[in-house]
């Protein structure tokens, strides 16, 4: 006769998601950089943009177990929805936001099935194939996305009517940290929920979570969907901050650097994807500026530095630290 399993203890859940006084101390940050550098909001634009979309990268990768190579498509679709939404005459931001989620989410939603079919090294060819395949139809779709030239000519309307994204990038760069937030607080939500804990059970061993009742190939599609979503959203807000979209945007390069710095801040890290972001474009922003030639070589003297002494990324050196002098 088959034992009943345990009730399920929400208890653990409560506990870690309970907001504590260093996330408070990490969210002053985009507060103060508004008022400690006005001159690079444009940059602390492309900061928070590249922050969400490496969040949706974390939520597949860092939580399901989830490879990709090709994560730039849905940003790309995103990207272009919204830039051919506003070409159409519908510039209103938060339209473009939704268009672009709802996009990036069904492409998502429809490459899953695929993704979702093999092991680790399957779903990198399948996402790393999508990512190409997009990025060559957008290069053959001139009349469409524009080719080599990109999409230009996109008129965003001020953000409710009042906010416009002048060239000082206040109004933009507000937009941008507050859309990062309001996601940031959703998928907080998602992974310290019993999702959340399916999600890092199917990482670990996705062949017993059926027999604790948790349907592994649904939660994996919901997953890759809304992180599609979100990177669709990371894409718009690029098109909408910046008024331009090049085939760029879906280049295997992004996908490329978008895993490393991943790696950087650490998976499986809410908080580790951002912190990477940041890091990795203030430094790339500071050595393009001193060496312009050769900034990639300390780029990735930083990122073997990482490897090599921060293997859980900056996140875990952080947490080791922490745990030294006993802050918890």
């Amino acid at each position: 006769m088959n034992q009943a399993l345990p009730a399920f203890d929400p208890g653990p859940l409560r506990h870690a998601a309970r907001w504590r006084w260093p996330e408070t101390l990490f969210w002053l940050i985009p507060v103060a950089a508004y008022f400690v550098f006005p001159e690079d909001l444009a940059l602390l634009s492309q900061i928070a943009i590249t922050a969400l979309f490496v969040l949706s990268l974390d939520l597949i990768l860092g939580y399901a177990g989830i490879v990709s190579l090709g994560h730039a498509a849905f940003f790309g679709l995103g990207a272009y929805a919204t830039g051919l939404m506003a070409g159409a005459g519908c510039g209103d931001p938060l339209l473009g936001l939704l268009g672009a989620a709802l996009v990036a989410g069904a492409m998502g939603l429809l490459s899953s099935f695929l993704v979702l079919r093999g092991a680790d090294l399957t779903r990198l060819m399948v996402t790393l194939g999508v990512g190409l395949m997009l990025f060559e139809a957008a290069n053959k779709l001139t009349r469409i996305t524009g080719g080599l030239d990109g999409l230009q000519g996109i008129a965003v309307t001020p953000l409710f009517g009042r906010f416009a994204f002048d060239m000082l990038g206040r109004a933009a760069y507000v937009y941008s940290v507050a859309v990062l937030f309001v996601l940031f607080l959703l998928a907080r939500r998602i992974v310290h929920s019993p999702l959340g804990l399916s999600l890092r059970g199917i990482k670990l061993n996705a062949a017993r979570m059926p027999a604790l009742g948790a349907p592994v190939n649904a939660r994996l599609v919901a997953v890759y969907t809304l992180a599609a979503a979100y990177a669709g959203v990371a894409g718009a807000l690029l098109t909408q901050t910046t008024q331009f979209v090049s085939i760029d945007v879906l280049s295997f390069s992004r996908s490329a650097e978008l895993l490393l710095i991943l790696v950087l801040g650490g998976a499986g890290s809410l908080y580790g994807a951002m912190l990477g972001a940041i890091v990795f474009m203030t430094v790339h922003h500071l050595l393009a500026g001193v060496n312009p030639q050769y900034w990639q070589f300390w780029l990735g003297l930083l990122l073997i530095f990482v490897v090599l002494f921060a293997r859980a990324g900056l996140m875990g050196a952080l947490r080791q630290l922490s745990a030294r002098l006993g802050l918890g």
